[in-house]
């Protein structure tokens, strides 16, 4: 007997998307899976959804999840978006299930975890402290402080040519309102939100940012949002700079922290490069997979 297929009211809305639901259950009421699909509302992407399927593993092949991706494709169509993207591990259920349902592979990321305990942390501070002619470091916990978030929101642009391969993501448009939205999104869920910024010194302006999350607790791991340097600045060690003095406080910060994660398009080579230098040692791959409508 097909699952019975249920939407259910999310109430997870930001300024930048929204997400509904659907459960999955047996005759009996037994939960079998679920589905999320996330409409994105921005100015720039409001033509993608972002979907997630999970499916018990002994209800797998029964056309649960098979159930679930129509309800969320059908609701994506009427939604009037173009494409759908998911993620699965690379070689796993969820790989072959996108795959033989007509998505394809649109990028591939390597997950890696510097393993804190392992970490060369003499080396680390040393290439946090070398000298960048006509740049320095700053850095702030939470919400950019006041006169640097106009600089800081236009720096987001250097993320605009990060490989993404054949994905349908669109334009994020960053603004100051945008900037202190997602650090307010950390923070109301107990999270704790680290930046480290590159300065041009001539004038104070940001060119380049690495962000991390730590938990509220400072235990465990904590996960790499994003480092990225302007167009125009690239070339001096930037990346490497901020992403390893963003490790050496993270680690005096938090001595409960036992590594961090970080997750970079298979196609970007710097930052694979700066990453194999820093000691990340890469755990899986996933694939992105894009259904257009």
């Amino acid at each position: 007997m097909p699952p019975r297929i249920t939407a259910l009211t999310d109430p997870d809305v930001s300024a930048s998307s929204r997400r509904l639901a659907w459960l999955a259950a047996a005759p009996d009421g037994t939960p079998l899976g679920s589905a999320f699909l996330r409409l994105l509302t921005r100015a720039g992407q409001e033509h993608l959804a972002e979907l997630e399927i999970a499916v018990h593993r002994a209800e797998r092949r029964q056309g649960v999840g098979s159930g679930l991706l129509e309800a969320a494709v059908a609701t994506a169509r009427s939604e009037g978006r173009r494409s759908v993207v998911a993620q699965a591990e690379e070689d796993s259920p969820g790989d072959r299930f996108l795959a033989d349902r007509g998505f394809r592979r649109v990028l591939t990321l390597t997950y890696a975890r510097l393993v804190l305990a392992d970490a060369d942390l003499a080396e680390i501070t040393r290439v946090a402290e070398l000298p960048h002619p006509g740049y320095r470091l700053t850095s702030w916990e939470g919400t950019v402080p006041p006169e640097l978030a106009r600089s800081y929101a236009d720096s987001r642009r250097a993320m605009d040519d990060m490989p993404m391969e054949d994905t349908d993501y669109g334009t994020v448009v960053w603004d100051v309102d945008r900037v202190l939205a997602a650090a307010e999104a950390v923070a109301k869920r107990g999270d704790l939100l680290h930046t480290v910024a590159a300065l041009d010194a001539a004038d104070g302006s940001v060119v380049g940012f690495s962000e991390l999350v730590t938990p509220g607790d400072g235990r465990g791991d904590a996960q790499h949002y994003g480092t990225a340097v302007l167009p125009e600045h690239r070339g001096h060690g930037l990346g490497r700079w901020m992403k390893s003095e963003s490790i050496r406080r993270a680690r005096a910060a938090h001595p409960g922290l036992t590594g961090l994660l970080t997750d970079t398009a298979s196609s970007n080579a710097p930052m694979l490069g700066i990453n194999a230098e820093l000691g990340y040692v890469p755990t899986h791959r996933a694939v992105e997979f894009q259904l257009d409508l």
